[in-house]
């Protein structure tokens, strides 16, 4: 006799779609999309952090953004999810990291970064924009973009906007 869900179990699309990273979660690096050794540890900035576990030279591919490739209607569907693990490759396609994601996912903004993504046909690579000590966090500029509320930012740079996008 098949087991009937109970109505405290999530259903599949709450599970898998709106619970990745959730409480439970454990932040993992995937070693196949890095060039370079990284690890995740708690951020000043926030959450997690990705940190370069060795110096990594300027103009070098550090990391692939992985994850599952969605559509705009997908995207605004997720968007009840507490946490974002969202990177737009073009007008119409995101890559949602927080399913099968590379770890990426983790790196958090500054407005003073150290990466900068750069596309490869239908793949994101986050790339060195100068040498990056070990130990050091990796940052990346969201350029976050749209008709939407301010989102404060915490990156603490000497040049920080204040904002993760350009307040309106």
């Amino acid at each position: 006799m098949a087991h009937a869900a109970s109505e405290d179990e999530p259903t599949p699309f709450v599970r898998d779609v709106l619970m990745p990273g959730g409480p439970g979660h454990v932040p993992r690096i995937a070693p196949a999309a890095c060039r370079f050794r990284l690890r995740i540890a708690a951020s000043g900035v926030h959450r997690w952090g990705v940190f370069a576990a060795e110096d990594i030279p300027a103009r070098r591919r550090v990391i692939e953004y992985t994850g599952q490739r969605i559509g705009l209607r997908e995207a605004w569907r997720r968007r009840l999810r507490p946490q974002l693990y969202l990177f737009r490759c073009s007008a119409r396609r995101l890559i949602d990291g927080g399913i099968g994601g590379s770890g990426a996912e983790f790196i958090n903004h500054g407005c003073s970064p150290n990466l900068v993504a750069r596309f490869d046909h239908r793949r994101v690579f986050l790339s060195s924009l100068r040498a990056i000590a070990a130990g050091e966090e990796l940052l990346l500029d969201y350029q976050v973009r749209g008709d939407i509320e301010p989102i404060p930012c915490a990156c603490g740079a000497p040049a920080c906007r204040g904002y993760l996008n350009a307040p309106g």
